[in-house]
């Protein structure tokens, strides 16, 4: 998508948007090595450990300077310790993996599969045990503050000149308080040509990521860094379709808009997963500017199709894929360029916007 249409799509009121700025001081919670003036974040979800995965060796080719995983890591769906043990040990022997290993650092948030359970929240009765496996296979430091606290969510520092890019890992899972079914008698029938799963909450008391969480970023967005990429399990920026999303939960939505409105957070972005398909959406939330979630879902997995998304500025991709973000600082005006590229060495989508696009008005302008 070319400037023009990205700007007509923010003015009128298509896009999202969200963000954090802040302090000055500490930069690193977990620092990454510092290069030139670009960095590139290969990212994707949805990886079944019985598949090859060759995917990887097309990561490896573009030569990224880390590579996220956003969740379903591994499917594990189980009770059983000893077996998601083994199940992550598969993925630990396969020859694609060594060679995305040894060739690119690695990071890594986790969903609904590789925590334990399908669409399970906070009442998954492992989830400590499950934690514990997610850490020793991703060879988490034994003095990480991962290790300290409940949950998984962390973030990591970037230097890239004079520049820093923030990356936040969110858990969606282990605060989420339980979905709501959807009942079609009680919800009322869609215009869907499938069956929603679930409806959004209404109360505005439950959670998504629960309350150590929220104060957890609340912090890390008064952090300075000039572009913050924030990973979740989950998208956040598409249409409600009754699957699982942050869209079932709109008052933690509207929470983190209001904290990076807030704190005046700038240069925000989302990746996300789980769908099992490659999209980007965008949407506009009063006095934010415009939210951007790069979606890559497919390691491995595929789906039959892909809901409905009005929000929805590049995609669907339904083949394997893995997405790749370039931020450029330069001389000239920093962008950001979000790709997907498939199995078949394609690029799918190419969408660059000026950092400048990320920011809040300033008084005057």
């Amino acid at each position: 998508m070319d400037m023009k249409k990205l700007y007509w799509i923010a003015t009128c009121g298509v896009l999202a948007c969200w963000s954090p700025v802040v302090a000055a001081e500490e930069v690193a919670e977990n620092p990454v090595v510092a290069e030139e003036s670009q960095f590139k974040i290969a990212f994707g979800s949805c990886a079944h450990q019985k598949h090859p995965l060759p995917i990887f060796n097309r990561v490896v080719e573009h030569k990224p300077d880390l590579f996220v995983f956003l969740g379903d890591n591994i499917y594990g769906d189980t009770n059983n310790m000893k077996l998601l043990r083994q199940k992550y040990d598969m993925m630990a022997a396969k020859e694609s993996y060594q060679l995305l290993k040894k060739n690119v650092p690695i990071i890594a948030t986790w969903d609904d599969h590789d925590y334990g359970g399908n669409d399970q929240g906070k009442e998954y009765r492992h989830k400590e045990d499950s934690k514990e496996e997610f850490l020793r296979f991703f060879e988490e430091p034994l003095d990480s503050e991962r290790r300290k606290r409940a949950g998984i969510y962390t973030s990591y520092y970037k230097k890239v000149g004079e520049k820093t890019i923030q990356i936040i890992l969110l858990d969606n899972r282990t605060f989420r308080d339980r979905l709501v079914k959807f009942n079609a008698s009680r919800h009322g029938r869609t215009h869907l040509f499938y069956r929603p799963e679930y409806a959004p909450h209404t109360d505005g008391k439950s959670t998504f990521l629960g309350k150590e969480q929220w104060a957890w970023l609340d912090r890390e967005l008064k952090k300075p860094a000039d572009v913050r990429i924030i990973g979740t399990g989950s998208q956040f920026s598409h249409q409600w379709n009754g699957y699982e999303s942050w869209t079932n939960y709109p008052h933690e939505q509207a929470k983190m808009v209001e904290l990076i409105k807030k704190n005046q957070a700038e240069g925000v972005m989302f990746i996300s997963g789980d769908v099992h398909y490659g999209e980007i959406s965008a949407r506009q939330y009063k006095g934010c500017y415009p939210l951007i979630d790069v979606t890559s879902s497919g390691l491995s997995s595929t789906w039959k199709y892909a809901t409905p998304n009005r929000y929805r500025i590049e995609g669907p991709i339904m083949e394997n894929h893995f997405g790749l973000i370039t931020v450029k600082f330069g001389k000239t005006t920093p962008v950001i360029t979000s790709e997907i590229w498939d199995i078949r060495g394609n690029q799918r989508v190419e969408y660059t916007i000026p950092l400048t696009m990320l920011k809040f008005p300033r008084k005057g302008e």
